[in-house]
């Protein structure tokens, strides 16, 4: 909802929009180290197409653009007006620096511009406040600095040993299966997957969206033969997946898939997922799943699934 200006926004609109005034305002009120890396002769206010419509929106904040001194490349600067204390400025600073840094993104550039949020407060409580570091937002702001300074925490699933991710309880046959999911023959795979279901007990609305994925994404000349076998491999959820094996057979095996797979027909490949996707829905609602979950899994429509359903 665009938000109506108050006189203070009218007025610093009107300033701010001058670039000599936002020159000067940037030559004395950056920091001395960001001011070095500013090139202030090119400075430019940021066309429409480059502010998203949340921050167009936003009733006090305008975002310039200039080159750096170092070298090719942008800074941005977002002035911030403010008529009120907030205590969560430095978030909402940091959030609509996030936003200009996206939109950089979104015009074809690869990088990551620095982006210079500068407050312009005039309140009535004096001084501001608040602290305008961003990690003085959280409960602990060392912890927080630790976390966003390093790294992220990342899963690599492509070099974790498959003797290793046996040994992850519950998340064990996920990461397995997404592991191993583009190999060529899903079939070398069948004894693991076969214990890992054992193992790990999943539920049925985990079981059939696995099976739907398997037959999906996986590189199986055979689905129903593969299910079949894995059924014959399992004992907690050997009913379900016998279930869909059987239904495979009985419609056809993968329809239309194999076509495109084998003739490299991108048509052939669409009407094969389409035709598949029918007959595991069929399957799931057959094991009295709910529609609820079916379109999650399969991603039919429900009016898609009404059709099937009758």
């Amino acid at each position: 909802m665009k938000i109506s200006p108050t006189p203070h926004d009218l007025l610093f609109k009107k300033f701010f929009s001058d670039i000599s005034v936002v020159t000067d305002f940037l030559d004395i009120h950056l920091p001395p180290a960001l001011r070095e890396k500013c090139d202030l002769r090119t400075l430019v206010i940021t066309d429409g197409s480059f502010v998203t419509d949340d921050m167009r929106n936003r009733r006090c904040d305008i975002l310039y653009r200039l080159h750096t001194t170092s070298g090719p490349g942008y800074i941005y600067c977002l002035i911030e007006h403010q008529s009120s204390a907030d205590a969560h400025m430095a978030f909402r600073l940091m959030r609509y620096s996030l936003d200009a840094m996206q939109l950089h993104l979104d015009q074809g550039n690869k990088q990551l511009p620095l982006v210079i949020p500068l407050l312009f407060y005039h309140g009535r409580q004096t001084p501001y406040p608040y602290s305008t570091r961003w990690l003085d937002c959280f409960a602990h702001p060392a912890e927080a600095q630790v976390l966003y300074s390093q790294a992220f925490p990342l899963v690599d699933l492509t070099v974790i040993p498959d003797e290793e991710i046996k040994t992850h309880g519950k998340v064990a046959l996920l990461e397995y299966v997404q592991k191993h999911i583009r190999e060529r023959d899903i079939n070398v795979r069948l004894r693991d997957i076969a214990f890992l279901l054992e193992l790990t007990q999943p539920n049925k609305e985990q079981v059939a969206c696995l099976l739907h994925y398997l037959a999906q994404e996986a590189n199986t000349l055979d689905a129903e033969a593969f299910f079949r076998n894995l059924g014959q491999k399992t004992t907690g959820c050997k009913e379900d997946i016998m279930k869909i094996a059987e239904h495979w057979e009985q419609k056809g095996r993968n329809i239309g898939l194999q076509e495109g797979l084998q003739q490299g027909r991108q048509k052939g490949r669409q009407e094969g997922r389409s035709e598949r996707d029918s007959e595991i829905a069929r399957a799931m609602l057959a094991m009295g799943l709910d529609l609820a979950t079916v379109e999650l899994a399969t991603g039919l429509s429900g009016q898609e699934l009404d059709a099937l359903a009758i």
